[in-house]
């Protein structure tokens, strides 16, 4: 079994390499197979075929980029940390641009659980940022927002880059996105303070939990939050 996961890992190394360098953003699996010194009957035994290949490429991608938001410290200000993990999400977009659009780009016939990971990990510091009082909305409708806005402006640059060659487009994209989630209002002014209570009180049940209550009750609450919370429906 060891020996068979350190071959899956290196055939999905070569075909790391092989993407990176390749001009059209292709690899062949004929030439990853010599690179590690297989035939191909092995990349068809340990991944079903060159999809399989491309869905462990793209699932190794997002353990690089896990790797590089979990170096990213976070600060008393979630906020602040979301600007940063934006820009942070930019930036491994210019430096894998091949890897990027494997991970980002829709493929009918994927199964890698890449982009849904990345979904978790904004879910995760947007509850940050809600359980502070300063989301608007929650934190999934937030993450579908940010990572819709965050991926179209990455793919745009690495696809279109003379048509989108404006430096300040990504902060500007990010700033119109970030302030129609993001929220610095006070339970003064605040147009709803029921809604903003109730974000902010199950973002925190999803952080810290509680022992006051069964269970059963715990899940009750959870559900009248959701309700309290969700898009008022025309």
């Amino acid at each position: 079994m060891a020996a068979t996961d350190s071959l899956r890992a290196a055939m999905t190394e070569a075909a790391v390499r092989q993407l990176a360098t390749s001009a059209n953003h292709e690899i062949a699996t004929r030439a990853v197979c010599e690179a590690v010194g297989v035939s191909q009957p092995v990349l068809y035994r340990l991944f079903g075929d060159k999809h399989g290949l491309l869905d462990a490429v793209a699932d190794h991608g997002y353990e690089r980029y896990a790797a590089i938001k979990a170096a990213q410290e976070h600060t008393h200000d979630p906020v602040a940390d979301l600007h940063a993990g934006w820009d942070g999400h930019m930036a491994f977009a210019k430096e894998n641009p091949a890897l990027y659009q494997l991970m980002f780009t829709p493929r009918p016939w994927s199964h890698s659980t890449a982009r849904d990971r990345v979904m978790d990990l904004l879910v995760a510091a947007l509850t940050r940022c809600a359980a502070a009082g300063s989301l608007r909305v929650a934190p999934q409708t937030a993450a579908q927002l940010i990572l819709s806005a965050n991926v179209g402006t990455a793919l745009d640059h690495i696809s279109r880059p003379a048509l989108f060659d404006d430096p300040t487009l990504s902060h500007r994209m990010r700033d119109a996105v970030f302030s129609h989630v993001l929220t610095e209002t006070t339970a003064q002014n605040d147009a709803d303070p029921v809604h903003t209570a109730a974000l902010r009180l199950h973002a925190q049940l999803d952080l810290v939990g509680t022992e006051a209550l069964e269970p059963a009750e715990t899940a009750l609450l959870r559900r009248w939050l959701e309700r309290i919370t969700q898009p008022t429906r025309g």
